[in-house]
C-alpha cells in the first residue's frame, strides 16, 4: 500500500507516494539532496539545472555500474549450477 510521504529537494517541498517507510524515503532525500549538493559544489556557478543533471549522471553511472556487476555476478553463479549439473550427469550416466 502506498503512503504519501513530503520531501525536500532543492529547497522544494513535494509529496511523494511510495510503498518503502518512512525512515527509507527520508535515507533516498538525504542522499539525492547530498548527491546534488557535491554537484553543486563542483559546479558553482551558472544554469541551475547543470548540478541536477550532473548529479542524475553520477547516480545513473553508479545504477549501471551496479547492474553490470550483478549481471556479471548472476551470470557466473549460472555457470557454476551449470558446471555442477552436468558434473551430476555425467556421474549418473558412468555408472
Amino acid at each position: 500500500m502506498k503512503h504519501s510521504h513530503r520531501i525536500k529537494v532543492l529547497g522544494k517541498e513535494i509529496t511523494v507516494r511510495s510503498e518503502a517507510d518512512p525512515e527509507h524515503v527520508q535515507e533516498v532525500e538525504r542522499f539525492v539532496n547530498r548527491k546534488i549538493a557535491e554537484a553543486q559544489a563542483a559546479v558553482p556557478v551558472g544554469d541551475p539545472q547543470v548540478p541536477v543533471i550532473l548529479a542524475l549522471m553520477n547516480m545513473a553511472e553508479s545504477c549501471l555500474a551496479l547492474q553490470k556487476e550483478r549481471q556479471g555476478a548472476a551470470s557466473q553463479l549460472d555457470e557454476v549450477a551449470t558446471r555442477r549439473l552436468l558434473q551430476r550427469l555425467d556421474d549418473v550416466l558412468r555408472r
